[in-house]
């Protein structure tokens, strides 16, 4: 801190201590600077709440895994005798956006085995992060409402031409959920802005290096994705979210998800 001052100090040992000393004419500053130093360090810094995490985290992760793997072994069978991917894929055609459903189908689909493998692997990291912070329930049917509503926007303003499948979008928005939990709690700490902001730019450090490469990466739907659950996260935060540790909310947001994604992929195989 002297250092950072300008003013010329100096260590000595003296038995088992050290003594700084200094020139007369800077003691004086010297002991100022160190007086309002120690008074900066006794103030009290309010810090982020504690997050206890919830039982069962992986809970949510497990069901998210048999969720995706089994649509694509139905996929691969073409189950009931349908096309699977043309049925439930993101189809951004004149009037695409009216089969609002595609919005979720499209979150269970993949291309191919490293795709769905990748998402795979991502996504059960980010959803058991978020299961922990917000219960299993809770976490994953904000990822899939965050989600949807990301590819229900991707479809509404991309080219016609454009069609995408695949979890990653959930993934991201999982991130983001995390992100933007994280970045609001920290908004309301004395700290650096450096470190105030550091869940987001992290988010995005995260968004940047997994969901802006290659050919046939939905840059715009990763991004809403990110977007949508950092928007969530960040109202929960704001709100005080969650309240309550009973199971009962848990159990009905998550079967509620699942059910969405059953009524979803029922209205695009009956189409």
């Amino acid at each position: 801190m002297l250092e950072a001052k300008g003013i010329a100090f100096d260590l000595m040992p003296s038995g088992a201590d050290w003594s700084l000393v200094c020139a007369p004419a800077a003691a004086a500053a010297a002991r100022d600077e160190l007086t309002r130093y120690a008074a900066e360090r006794r103030a009290t810094r309010p810090r982020p709440p504690a997050i206890v995490p919830f039982p069962g985290a992986g809970l949510g992760s497990g069901a998210f895994v048999v969720v995706l793997l089994a649509t694509a072994y139905c996929t691969g069978i073409q189950a009931f005798g349908e096309d699977w991917l043309a049925a439930g894929s993101l189809d951004a055609r004149v009037g695409g956006a009216g089969e609002w459903w595609r919005a979720v189908t499209a979150l269970t689909l993949h291309l191919d085995q490293a795709h769905l493998l990748g998402n795979l692997l991502f996504g059960a990291v980010f959803g058991t992060l978020a299961g922990g912070a917000f219960g299993p329930g809770i976490a994953w049917s904000s990822i899939l409402a965050a989600g949807a509503l990301a590819d229900y926007l991707d479809m509404l303003i991309s080219p016609p031409e454009h069609r995408a499948a695949g979890a990653s979008t959930a993934v991201f928005a999982a991130l983001g959920l995390l992100s933007g939990f994280s970045w609001r709690l920290r908004l309301s700490v004395r700290e650096q802005f450096r470190y105030r902001w550091a869940p987001l730019f992290g988010g995005l450090f995260l968004l940047t290096m997994l969901g802006a490469g290659g050919e046939r990466v939905d840059v715009l739907g990763h991004a809403l994705g990110f977007a949508m659950g950092t928007l969530l996260g960040w109202t929960y935060a704001r709100l005080g979210l969650p309240r309550t540790r009973s199971r009962r909310p848990q159990w009905v947001a998550g079967a509620a998800a699942l059910a969405v994604i059953v009524g979803a992929w029922f209205l695009a195989l009956r189409r």
